[in-house]
């Protein structure tokens, strides 16, 4: 184990068969941490991310992470290759007031202007993408509406979207949260107000041309205690 590194928790979502985690470093520095296992397409194991009891961390932990070293890939320069054999360590969890700390204010979600059928500055093209210089951001929106939809291409399989409006542009980007997935996608198809809230955006891997925009937390302020418990 080269070193370890003491992460707030700011998104566990799911991709593919395992997690993708990530978190900025606990030391006011705003440096992102996604850690990141040897297999191609860099999915965590549910294993690989556990407490030595057997938990999974849960946004908003802080976490002792053993990693091994900084392993970027393209735009994801937040990658570091994780150590699979220690288990992760839950130090701490933070509130409301740390995530104010934390916010970024980007003057936009790295690019806007294409959208798939269903959604709104949702991709990005992947040879514009190779330039971008990171692959996360955590920001705070208000008026968040969460909607439940049916597309005709996926056999009845619901997905979940989160609308939003972020420095001028609307968004509307899947949701990769698997709490509130979970929670949503039992819901009848329709849109659903949430209060303001904090959202971890990521860009995914690149797929069929593409780069999407994925919400990876949902964090609503209604839900979240105002300071840390250590």
């Amino acid at each position: 184990m080269a070193s370890q590194k003491k992460l707030v928790c700011l998104a566990n979502s799911r991709k593919l068969s395992g997690r993708c985690v990530a978190g900025m470093v606990d030391d006011g520095s705003g440096e992102w941490v996604r850690p990141v296992s040897a297999r191609s397409n860099r999915e965590v194991s549910v294993l690989e991310s556990q407490y030595e009891d057997r938990t999974s961390p849960s946004v908003l932990d802080v976490v002792s992470v053993p990693l091994l070293r900084p392993q970027p890939h393209v735009f994801q320069s937040e990658n570091w290759l994780l150590d699979p054999k220690y288990h992760w360590e839950k130090t701490g969890k933070v509130g409301w007031s740390a995530l104010l700390r934390l916010e970024q204010r980007p003057s936009t979600l790295w690019i806007n202007g294409s959208s798939t059928r269903h959604g709104s500055n949702d991709r990005i093209p992947a040879e514009e993408a190779v330039a971008l210089p990171d692959s996360l951001k955590l920001i705070r929106v208000t008026g968040l509406k969460l909607q439940v939809h049916v597309p005709w291409a996926m056999s009845g399989e619901p997905v979940l979207r989160a609308c939003f409006s972020y420095a001028g542009h609307l968004h509307i980007l899947r949701v990769t949260d698997s709490e509130y997935e979970s929670e949503y996608l039992a819901k009848p198809e329709g849109f659903y107000r949430v209060g303001e809230s904090f959202l971890t955006v990521s860009l995914g891997e690149v797929f069929e041309g593409h780069v999407y925009k994925l919400v990876a937390a949902i964090i609503e302020r209604a839900k979240t205690p105002t300071g840390s418990r250590r």
